[in-house]
């Protein structure tokens, strides 16, 4: 039986003080076999948590490893949508998420009374909402999407459907231009991917010729317009290994440049200049986990993550839609 904790909510994690001595490395690792828990890791967390992870990916990745895992705790060190959509996946498994605070800024510029009443004035459309939205969007959403699958799932809607598209504009004025379909653009942002300053990269891009550069669709498309590859953080990162190119700019939050490292020691990796010099390119919110709260998470089995079985069901779907429509996709 594991220590009871009470997490305040306004803190967002255990609090208590670790002694020195301790591996929390090698603790945390016989805590995952003694408990039969699994962690999850996206590319945006800092590198130390990514290499203790069981599986690491991006959201389209982690939500099948969710769904496919016999483990009876899931650790997502993540952001709280993700750890949400573990729990819609999982209702009788113990999700844990680090950080409480670990919030989403895109998440957070979509209030689901906000897009109920918005929805409502499209009642015809069909509404497709990013992964990067709370379970109270999603339970209000047709289907779910990720970056790596949004172009192929909305080519499959019938081209009389009127489509919603939420919580990202930058990603969804991306799609309008890819697939030609118009739709509704709920006007949400990523703080991170905003920032990408357009004079600064093509600055970089000139002091680096052979540069490649990858951009995540989440950017402005001033960013857009000068890549060489737009796709998903596991797109940028399977393009980078495949490449015969050396030097790549990368436009995303830089946590996946760890990964595009252990993949091509022999290759460059530049982080895309943010606007202000602040690293910024840094999502503040991955940030707040962790190596130490994810061993006092799996120590005390908190926080955890809960939802209204009303509102995980109503979420659900869209989700199912989503592993269906997009079988195949990378």
């Amino acid at each position: 039986m594991f220590d009871v904790a009470v997490v305040d909510p306004v803190v967002g994690f255990i609090e208590e003080t670790i002694d020195p001595s301790l591996d929390v490395f090698e603790e945390i690792e016989r805590l995952k076999v003694e408990k039969n828990a699994v962690l999850l890791a996206h590319y945006y967390q800092e590198p130390a948590i990514q290499d203790m992870a069981d599986f690491i990916g991006d959201s389209l990745g982690l939500s099948r490893q969710a769904a496919a895992t016999d483990a009876d705790i899931i650790v997502f060190a993540g952001v709280h949508f993700m750890a949400e959509t573990a729990k819609i996946l999982n209702p009788s498994k113990k999700v844990l998420l680090p950080d409480l605070n670990a919030g989403c800024s895109l998440a957070d510029s979509c209030p689901a009374d906000a897009f109920a009443a918005f929805c409502n004035k499209f009642s015809d459309h069909t509404v497709v909402s990013y992964i990067n939205c709370s379970a109270a969007v999603k339970a209000l959403s047709d289907i779910i999407c990720t970056s790596s699958n949004a172009e192929h799932l909305i080519r499959q809607i019938p081209e009389d459907e009127p489509i919603i598209f939420a919580p990202d504009r930058n990603l969804g004025r991306y799609l309008v231009k890819t697939t030609g379909r118009e739709m509704k653009v709920w006007d949400g942002v990523c703080i991170v991917h905003e920032t990408f300053s357009e004079r600064k990269l093509v600055g970089l891009k000139m002091r680096n010729p052979e540069a490649l550069i990858l951009a995540h669709p989440e950017c402005e498309e001033t960013v857009l317009r000068h890549a060489d590859y737009i796709g998903s953080t596991s797109g940028i990162r399977r393009f980078a290994q495949e490449s015969t190119s050396r030097e790549f700019i990368v436009a995303t939050e830089e946590g996946i440049l760890h990964q595009m490292r252990k993949d091509c020691p022999d290759k460059s990796f530049i982080p895309a200049p943010p606007e202000s010099g602040c690293t910024c390119s840094q999502c503040p919110h991955m940030r707040l986990n962790t190596a130490e709260k994810v061993y006092l998470c799996l120590q005390y089995e908190q926080p955890e993550i809960l939802m209204e079985e009303s509102v995980r069901l109503l979420a659900l779907r869209p989700i199912e839609r989503m592993m269906e429509m997009s079988a195949g996709v990378a």
